[in-house]
Order: structure tokens, then C-alpha cells, then sequence
């Protein structure tokens, strides 16, 4: 039976992690933070949503869709994801796409003598900012950053650059997956503090931030599983009062009470 409530938080420590994490955030004495996960449960296992801490360049990497994940062997379904940035330190930067169009013979050989990190179109960040990143879109999350990334579930990730770090690269796969163009501008924009707005409609997800609670139209939406994370305030799911830094899985937009002072992301499969 599917379940639902609030979901199992599972911290996962990273060399790139941060000691210090933005609240309502918390990291262990002596640990560096490098990914807070919430576990899927059987109603919504086809979604992730998890919060990112950098200290640290993340790798150059590409993910591929579900054609191409099944075509390679690999999974059952690719990665589709998307990031909401949370908190930003000056300067930080995501590096989404490429400046200019790039075959795959000179993708491969930027991978191998680390000039793809030149190649790749770095955006300042700041909270509020979004991207959606689809598959086959070359990416790495700079420095100083914290974000929630919305993604299918999958940790399917082919690196591509690391930096010089001692760990393999998947540089046939990444290049048989990853589209050498600039990342188009329609999938990145900056979002005012408050009020409701569409974050995602992708093929494998949607996801919206709503302010205080949805309206008869995002109700009718999100009429069947759903993913809440509460951003300001509290709902309530479940007998289960959800603050932020937690996300609960709901049978229904309807089933959630919401403050009025709440704001929350609502995310559901496609």
C-alpha cells in the first residue's frame, strides 16, 4: 500500500560538504554536509527531492534520459532534474551548457585536457534563482551554493571533469549522452520571495511553490500523489506537522492543510 507522511531524511556526508549549513540546517560536529535526501516511498518512487550544500566545485557531468539510460544498460530510467538555489555566497556560480555549439571529438578532448570547465557557461547565482536542467544538458554546481534539486529517481551521473579528484570518469557514455549547445535561456529565471508560481512541467515531473494554500486549479492538479516541502511556516499531513527542512508525501493536494502564512514546493509525477 502506498505510504504517506512525513518521509525518512537520510544526511549524506561529501568531501565538497559544508561544516556550516543554512538553517533550519544543522551539520554534525567534524562532518562536512553534502546532501540532505528525503527517501522515497512507494507512492512517489519514480521522484527525489534533496537538498545540495557546496564548499567545493561539484564535477563537469551529464545525465542521460530514459531511452538512453535502458539503450546503455544502466537503469530502468535516466535523470532529469531540476534546482531551486536557496542561498548563494558572492560570487557563486552553476555552470549550465556550454558558451558555444561543441562537437564530440572536441568535447572529449576539452574533458581530457580540463578546458571543458572554461567551456561551460557559468551563471552567477542567488537565492530565487531556477533552473530546470534536462537530460543531456552538461552541467556542475559551482562553490558556496545551496539549492533543492527536484530530479527523477535516479543517481545516474556520467563525470565527464573532476577537477584532477581520484575518481573515474564515464567519458564514452557522457559524450554519447551529452548535447554540445548553450543552455536555451526559457529554462532559467530568477523568482520574486513570494507569491504561487509554476516551477516545472517537464516529461517526468511538475512542480509548483505556492503560496499560502493552492487554489481550486492546483488542487485539481495535484489530485493524486504528491510531494510537499514546506518553505515558510508549517502544513500539516497526516497528524504529521511538516516545518521546513522536511517533505512529506500527501495522496493529494487536498489532503495537506496549509497555513495561510506557509509557503511550500508542491512537486507530483508527470
Amino acid at each position: 500500500m502506498p505510504t504517506f507522511g512525513a518521509l525518512a531524511v537520510r544526511t549524506v556526508e561529501k568531501p565538497w560538504g559544508r561544516s556550516q549549513l543554512p538553517a533550519p540546517f544543522a551539520a554534525p560536529f567534524g562532518k562536512r554536509i553534502g546532501e540532505i535526501w528525503f527517501e522515497p516511498t512507494e507512492s512517489v518512487f519514480s521522484l527525489l527531492v534533496k537538498y545540495i550544500f557546496t564548499s567545493e566545485k561539484l564535477s563537469v557531468q551529464v545525465h542521460p534520459d530514459d531511452a538512453e539510460a535502458k539503450a546503455l544498460g544502466e537503469y530502468d530510467r535516466g535523470k532529469e532534474e531540476c534546482w531551486l538555489v536557496i542561498d548563494a555566497e558572492p560570487g557563486a556560480t552553476l555552470g549550465v551548457g556550454f558558451r558555444e555549439p561543441l562537437g564530440a571529438e572536441a568535447m572529449r578532448a576539452a574533458a581530457l585536457d580540463g578546458s571543458i570547465e572554461d567551456l561551460l557557461l557559468w551563471h552567477p547565482v542567488q537565492a530565487g534563482d531556477f533552473f530546470y536542467i534536462p537530460a543531456g544538458t552538461v552541467h556542475a554546481i559551482g562553490a558556496g551554493v545551496s539549492l533543492i534539486e527536484i530530479q527523477q529517481n535516479s543517481d545516474i551521473t556520467y563525470r565527464l571533469y573532476d577537477y584532477g579528484r581520484p575518481r573515474p570518469l564515464h567519458l564514452d557514455k557522457g559524450i554519447a549522452v551529452a548535447k554540445g549547445e548553450p543552455y536555451p535561456p526559457s529554462l532559467h529565471r530568477h523568482l520574486a520571495p513570494a507569491g504561487t508560481v509554476e516551477l516545472a512541467r517537464g516529461p517526468y515531473f511538475t512542480a509548483h511553490r505556492v503560496e499560502g494554500g493552492p487554489d481550486a486549479a492546483l488542487l485539481a492538479e495535484y489530485d493524486g500523489p504528491t510531494l510537499v516541502l514546506p518553505r515558510r511556516g508549517e502544513v500539516e499531513l497526516a497528524e504529521h506537522v511538516l516545518r521546513p527542512g522536511e517533505c512529506g508525501a500527501a495522496p493529494s493536494a487536498a489532503a495537506i492543510t496549509f497555513t495561510p502564512e506557509s509557503q511550500s514546493i508542491l512537486v507530483r509525477a508527470a
